[in-house]
This record gives structure tokens, sequence and C-alpha cells, in this order.
């Protein structure tokens, strides 16, 4: 089969990395082998161009993307990010690994991805109103509560959603909270949703330490990326006894052996923007982060973070992947190879889109349950999809990553056969 033309992924690039790994699953697929280029081509892309008015009288113009990758198995879930990096490969790589996650889950929705090319720093808050509901009314011809349902992700939050969902609403003529989730919870959000990728990081995590023989209590952690995930991953796993002893951001690197002070960080952090200067923990270099000995390693920041390099100073008996895509193939080799076990971000960093299912589903019904009965049914999720994938690890011999993929897309496949192909 041809490839794509209108993108040349890199072997490490995010695309590039997404084909490395569907090429790794694709012998395990026994007949279903034959649809699997399925997975190699999105459905659908759209690129728009987003015009707003600035504050002082200048339009300015930026590039919007969604990419929806399969709706095979339901409508498109995926979240939105603003980035000055963005661009379609990446985006599409995100769309992808989408539908491996929500397969993984057994969630019933598709991979789709969102993303403008921007600072967001760069813009005041009307103007971030502005963009998002320019954006909102480019990508409306393919969103909707039963087509693709955009989620927060990088640099967008409860309120980007509020904006979307609100212009969705105002040019369809009626209320569509089921559009989006991750909003606000007066406007149909649902509780827990802002910590969900966080605590299903740590539910994973918890889950792999206890078949690998780790105890939690008194483990120890570094975190790359102090946002909601990074933050929320941290305070789980001190809330479970283990020590958050180095974590880095975008301004620099703290560490500290006997554990760092999360409520004390987190309030500097909202205070600077980044963990560099917390008092309570000594500087380190970038690299020097990603030898710190330690049980559990959590990349929760960008893709392609943990490279060949990086790869071969780790020194963790875990890489809990609570980013997406952050692992390089070359990396992924050099890990296995020194006996460090990689928990893949599409079961991973999972429970933030498990969450957003059932904020989906209460918006359906109108009715709500309480943050003890969403995180009760996070847990049992979690683990249960977890197991699975442990058990086709086992049974199969395969790197966790590849059995994650294999329990996926067999269930994308599968779908893909029952359906047959129109007309």
């Amino acid at each position: 089969m041809s490839a794509l033309s209108y993108v040349t992924p890199t072997a490490s690039s995010p695309w590039g990395t997404y084909l490395a790994q569907i090429e790794a699953v694709e012998p395990y697929l026994g007949g279903l082998a034959r649809w699997v280029e399925t997975l190699r081509r999105p459905k659908r892309c759209l690129i728009v161009d987003v015009p707003i008015e600035l504050d002082d009288g200048r339009v300015a113009h930026f590039e919007g993307y969604r990419v929806q990758h399969n709706l095979s198995r339901g409508p498109g879930k995926g979240g939105l990010r603003y980035h000055p990096d963005v661009n379609l490969e990446e985006v599409m790589a995100l769309a992808g690994w989408m539908t491996i996650k929500n397969a993984a889950v057994n969630l019933p929705f598709g991979g789709a991805k969102g993303g403008v090319r921007v600072d967001p720093k760069a813009l005041s808050i009307k103007e971030l109103e502005r963009l998002t509901r320019r954006y909102t009314s480019e990508i409306g011809i393919v969103i909707g509560p039963g087509r693709d349902i955009p989620a927060p992700d990088v640099n967008t939050n409860a309120q980007v959603m509020a904006w979307m969902m609100d212009t969705y609403s105002a040019n369809v003529g009626a209320t569509a909270t089921g559009v989006v989730t991750g909003k606000p919870v007066p406007l149909g959000g649902s509780l827990g949703r802002v910590k969900a990728t966080g605590r299903g990081v740590f539910i994973v995590g918890r889950e792999a330490a206890r078949l690998l023989g780790i105890e939690v209590r008194g483990a120890r952690v570094a975190l790359q990326g102090f946002g909601n995930v990074g933050s929320a991953a941290a305070e789980t796993f001190c809330a479970a006894g283990a020590k958050i002893v180095a974590v880095q951001d975008h301004g620099g690197t703290v560490f500290r052996g006997d554990g760092l002070d999360v409520a004390a960080l987190t309030a500097h952090v909202a205070h600077t923007g980044t963990v560099a200067g917390f008092a309570g923990g000594e500087a380190l270099g970038v690299d020097e982060f990603w030898s710190t000995p330690c049980e559990f390693l959590v990349p929760a920041a960008l893709e392609g973070q943990l490279h060949a390099q990086r790869a071969t100073q780790v020194h963790a008996r875990i890489v809990l992947e609570a980013a997406n895509g952050p692992t390089t193939p070359d990396a992924d080799r050099i890990l296995a190879e020194r006996g460090v076990t990689v928990i893949p971000d599409v079961i991973a960093n999972a429970g933030g889109v498990t969450v957003s299912y059932f904020e989906w589903v209460q918006d359906f019904s109108s009715f709500f349950w309480t943050e003890d009965e969403i995180n009760d049914r996070l847990d049992r999720i979690l683990t249960g999809a977890f197991r699975h994938v442990w058990e086709m690890h086992e049974q199969l011999r395969l790197p966790l990553r590849t059995a994650a993929f294999v329990v996926a897309c067999t269930r994308v496949l599968q779908a893909r056969v029952d359906r047959g192909l129109y007309p």
C-alpha cells in the first residue's frame, strides 16, 4: 500500500512512532491483519484557518486541526491542545493513539484529536475566547454529541470547553452539553474529571507494581511535567505513601531524596508558573532528571521526551507513561533490554477519557453521580483493562505496549469487519 502523501514522518516523529507501533502488532492480528491498513489511514483530517481580531485591532490568523482517525466503534473522542508546535502529523498521531486507548479500555468511542498552532500565553483572555469560538465554528461541521466529542488537553481547560459548548449550542440552536467533556460542573461537567487522568496513572501504576512485587508505600517517583496530570498523579501517589523525589517542567528540575512537599510545590507552581526556584528541593540539570534513581519514572509532558539517549540513563523499575507518546521506539527497545517495564500511555493515561465517558453518559441521562461513585467506577474499569492487557502480555510474551495494541486493534478491526464496507 502507498504511504500518505501529505505527511513525511521520521522514525521518531509522532506519526512515525505510531506507525511503528502498528507494524509491531500486525503479526499478532491473525485474519484481521487483512484490514490493518485501516489503522494507518485517518478517516478524516480537517485543517482550518482561524482568524480573530486581536485586542489592538489587528487581525491574526492561526492554523487549526481536527483529525478523526477511526470511528468504527463509536463517535470520535479526543482532546484539544493549544501549542505553538502543533502540526498535522502530531494531531494525526494523537488521534491514532486515542483510537487505541479507547479500544484498550473498551470505551464505545473512536479516536480523534484537535489542535491550534498558537502560543496561548501570548493571548489575552478575550483573545483566547475569540480563538476558541472561531475554531469551534470552523470545525462545527464534524463535531457533535454523537459524532466527535472534544475534551481538554495541553493548554486547554474547563473554561475553553465551556466556550466550545456555548458556541456549538448557539450554532445549532439548542443547548448541547454532550458536545464536549471536561466542562465546568455547573454546565454538565462531571465530578472527578479534573484529576481523573492523574488518578488513573496512579491506579495503573499501583496494579503494575502489585504484579511486579513492588511496594507503593515508600516507593520513589520522578515526574516530568507538573501540570494537571503530573500534579494530580503526584498527589495520589503521595496519598498512598510514595515519595515524589524529582519533578521537572519547562522551567527546571527540583530534587529531594526524602521526598518533595507536594502541597508546597503545587502552591509554588501556582504562584510562579514553574517548579524552578522551589526552596524545598535542590536544582538538577535537564538530563540529570532522567538518571534519578526511582521505582516509578512518570513522563507527564509532551511526546518524544524519552528518546534513546535518555533511555540509557534511566534508573527506574517502571516507566509509567502519563503523557501521550513520550517514549520513542528506539527508547522502548533500550528500556526492554535494560529490564525496565514500560506501562504504555494507551492504558496508563486513560483515566481522563474514561471519566469523560462518564460525563458524556451523565449529560445524555441528566443524572449525575457522586465523586466517590466516579472514582470507584474509574478504579474498576482501569484495573480490569490493565489486567486484560497484562494477561495478553503474558500469554503472547509481548511487551506491554504491543499487548495493549493487540487488545485494542483486535477490537477496532473486528468492528470494521462486522460493519463491512459501504458501498
